[in-house]
């Protein structure tokens, strides 16, 4: 059974992604339920609140260098907890005069303005709901997608596998929804660049409105452009020369259902000890990428097959029935040890609560664990 954050990412799942159904949060001026297309269209709330002035309307709040209070623009998190479990988690793009609504009350979007990353606000109900910036991980899973999406687990075990470095020029075949594009958007940074190919047209315009989104948001957020280094193609790779043709590659990520046909048009352009890291679904697929590169002799070793399980757990203290925390009792001690013990207890301050280690906690496995994604395939190109 996959987590409850993981269970909401189907393909055509909405914006306001939730832990239970009967929370629906959604935009005031918008009828029903929200769809992803209006939680996400950041192109019109950027002609209204424009990155120049988005660093003008920030309070100067903050007590920390280089903290900045929400503004417009910017995709926040909401999310609630009662009892260490998550009630509801939901994406949205802050902007003017507009609430968020749940069956726990309602949230001006205005009074956020201003206010740390981080901050607990009350609806109406006098609910606490906790708000925080989205981060790459958040905008990736809750993002609008056609195709299923590289899971970020495996995108930073890919990033390292490939020795991703600022600078590097990447080529990326499978576009998909466009988060392992934003993710090796990042890690090459301002002075590197990515080809990313997409063979479907609708897929490619998935990825390309999703990597425009994220950088609209980032303009907001942070004052400043994120790094225009992604190079969207919609065509196929095994015919695509004219678009390799003169371009060398420090690494390679692949998310092809049969990888091993265009390798022998993409190892030609991958540097001599480059890696090439193929992101694949299932076994049967990987016995036919090795026995394609058997076959064709390619100028590659494999070096991994690997899979990248996540094992979540709850670590909580133990509760009474009553709420109150349940205690360990203290050992059994002789009278001049148990005397000295009690100096120490009544010279502690009674307002912390229980003193540290007085209490039990509970650890276990969550009930509810993310599966199987993908097997990642590590090839190292050598010299022939």
């Amino acid at each position: 059974m996959q987590l409850r954050e993981e269970k909401l990412q189907e393909p055509n799942e909405e914006a306001a992604v939730q832990i239970s159904d009967s929370d629906c949060l959604q935009q005031e001026n918008g009828p029903g339920r929200v769809t992803k297309e209006e939680h996400l269209d950041l192109h019109h709330a950027a002609e209204e609140t424009p990155a120049s002035s988005l660093l003008e309307e920030k309070q100067v709040m903050s007590s920390l260098p280089g903290e900045t209070m929400l503004s417009f623009g910017e995709l926040l998190i909401a999310e609630y907890q009662k009892k260490n479990q998550l009630e509801f988690k939901t994406m949205f793009q802050l902007q003017k005069s507009a609430h968020l609504h749940s069956s726990r009350g309602v949230i001006p979007q205005d009074d956020l303005v201003g206010q740390p990353a981080g901050c607990f606000r009350k609806t109406h109900k006098d609910v606490p709901v906790f708000i925080r910036r989205a981060s790459l991980e958040d905008y990736v899973l809750h993002m609008k997608r056609g195709p299923e999406i590289t899971h970020p687990k495996d995108a930073a075990t890919m990033l390292m596998m490939m020795d991703v470095m600022e600078g590097d020029c990447v080529l990326e075949s499978g576009s998909g929804s466009g988060g392992m594009s934003l993710f090796l958007s990042r890690a090459v940074g301002a002075k590197g660049s990515v080809l990313s190919v997409e063979v479907r047209e609708d897929h490619y315009t998935i990825a390309v409105k999703n990597y425009r989104n994220w950088r609209t948001s980032w303009a907001s957020r942070r004052g400043q452009e994120w790094p225009d280094n992604v190079q969207f193609e919609n065509t196929d790779l095994c015919t695509a020369s004219s678009i390799l043709t003169g371009r060398g590659f420090h690494s390679v990520a692949l998310n092809l259902n049969s990888p091993h046909l265009v390798l022998p048009s993409v190892l030609p352009h991958l540097h001599p000890g480059g890696i090439c890291v193929l992101y694949i679904v299932n076994i049967t697929q990987v016995v036919d990428l090795l026995e394609g590169l058997r076959c064709s002799a390619l100028p590659c070793l494999c070096e991994r097959i690997i899979e990248v399980p996540v094992r979540d757990w709850v670590v909580t203290p133990a509760l009474e029935k009553n709420g109150e925390y349940c205690t360990i009792e203290a050992p059994h001690l002789d009278e001049s040890l148990r005397q000295k013990d009690e100096t120490s207890d009544e010279s502690e301050d009674d307002d912390v609560g229980p003193s540290f280690r007085s209490i039990p906690y509970i650890a276990r496995p969550h009930p509810e664990q993310l599966n199987h994604t993908a097997f990642l395939v590590k090839l190292r190109k050598f010299e022939s």
